[in-house]
C-alpha cells in the first residue's frame, strides 16, 4: 500500500515477522528478532528484549545454515545482550532462583513430584497445539505425566519406558524445527493467540521437559540396574508454567502483573506447601488429575 506521496509504507512488526515465516526466510526472522530485541534493550524495555533476542537465540541456533547466515557480529552481540539479561530482576530469573533455593531443602522425590505437578497444568495447552503440523509429541504430556507418577511407585513395562524415551527425543527435537519457530498458532478464547514459539521462555518449556524426562529416565534405569547413586532430581521444571513469553508478547509491561501469572504462582507455591506435608501419594495423584484438566491460559 502507497501513501499519498507515494511511498511505501512501512510494514509493522508483526506484519514484517509474518512475512518472513511465510518466506521460511528464517535467517531473516531471527535477524528481525535481533533488531526488536535490541531496540527494547536500548529503550529500557527488558522483559521484551528478553522475548525477541532469545527468539532469535533459538533461531540461529537450530542449524548450522542458518546460523552461518545471520553471522559472528549479531551472533555474538545478541549472546552477551542474553547474558546481561541474566543479571536483572526479571521474573524470567527471579522465580527460577527463588524455585532453586527452596528446592534445596526437599527430598528428592519431593521434588519430581512438583515437576510432575507442573507438567500437568501444561497438558491441555499440549492437546491443543498438538494439532499443529510438527507439534504432536506435546500431546503426549498426558500420558508422560501418568507414567512417570506410577513409575516413581512401581517399576515401568519396557515398552511404557521406550515410549517416554520417544516422547524425550522428539520434544529435543522439537526445539529445532520449524514448526517451533515458524509461526504456528492456536486460538485463545477471550486472549490473543498462543504461538507455539511462545513456549521459548524460561530457557524453553520443551527443552525442560525433555530434561525433566531424561533426568527421569535415567533414574528408571539406575533403579533397574541397582545402582546406588542415583541422579539427581532437578527443580528448573516448575517455574516454566507461568509462560512469560505469551504475556510479554501479548500484553507487554510486567508478566508478573498478568492475572494468568499471579494465579500460576498461586499454584507453585500451593503445591510448595503440598510437598512439604507427609507426601501421600494417593493425594498427589488427586492433584495431579485435577491439574491435567486445567486451562492454564484461562
Amino acid at each position: 500500500m502507497f501513501g499519498l506521496f507515494g511511498k511505501k509504507e512501512a510494514k509493522s512488526p508483526g506484519d514484517r515477522l509474518a512475512g518472513l515465516q511465510q518466506k521460511q526466510d528464517w535467517a531473516g526472522l531471527a535477524k528481525a528478532y535481533y533488531e526488536m530485541g535490541t531496540a527494547a534493550m536500548d529503550q529500557g524495555d527488558l522483559n521484551r528484549a528478553q522475548l525477541w533476542l532469545h527468539r532469535a537465540d533459538t533461531i540461529y541456533s537450530a542449524q548450522d545454515a542458518i546460523y552461518e547466515k545471520v553471522g559472528n557480529r549479531i551472533i555474538d552481540d545478541c549472546s552477551e545482550r542474553i547474558g546481561q539479561l541474566e543479571e536483572e530482576g526479571l521474573l524470567y530469573n527471579a522465580v527460577p532462583a527463588e524455585i532453586e533455593q527452596k528446592a534445596e531443602e526437599l527430598s528428592d522425590p519431593r521434588i519430581r513430584v512438583w515437576g510432575l505437578m507442573s507438567i500437568a497444568r501444561l497438558v491441555k495447552l499440549g492437546e491443543r497445539l498438538a494439532r499443529l503440523p510438527g507439534c504432536q509429541v506435546l500431546g503426549e504430556l498426558g500420558w508422560a505425566v501418568d507414567m512417570m507418577f506410577r513409575s516413581l511407585q512401581t517399576p515401568p513395562s519396557q515398552e511404557d519406558y521406550q515410549r517416554l524415551m520417544d516422547v524425550c527425543n522428539e520434544l529435543y527435537q522439537l526445539g529445532d524445527s520449524e514448526a517451533f519457530f515458524g509461526g504456528g498458532q492456536i486460538d485463545v478464547p477471550g486472549g490473543a493467540p498462543f504461538q507455539v514459539f511462545d513456549l521459548n521462555g524460561m530457557m524453553g518449556v520443551h527443552l525442560e521437559l525433555n530434561d525433566y524426562i531424561d533426568n527421569h529416565l535415567r533414574l528408571l534405569a539406575a533403579l533397574s540396574q541397582g545402582v546406588e547413586e542415583l541422579p539427581a532430581a532437578g527443580s528448573e521444571m516448575v517455574g516454566c508454567t507461568l509462560l512469560p513469553d505469551y504475556y510479554v508478547r501479548t500484553l507487554g509491561g510486567r508478566p508478573e502483573e498478568a492475572p494468568q501469572v499471579q494465579a500460576e504462582l498461586q499454584r507453585i507455591w500451593s503445591d510448595y506447601d503440598f510437598i512439604c506435608a507427609p507426601l501421600v501419594w494417593e493425594q498427589a495423584g488427586q492433584r495431579l488429575a485435577r491439574y491435567k484438566q486445567l486451562d492454564i491460559l484461562k
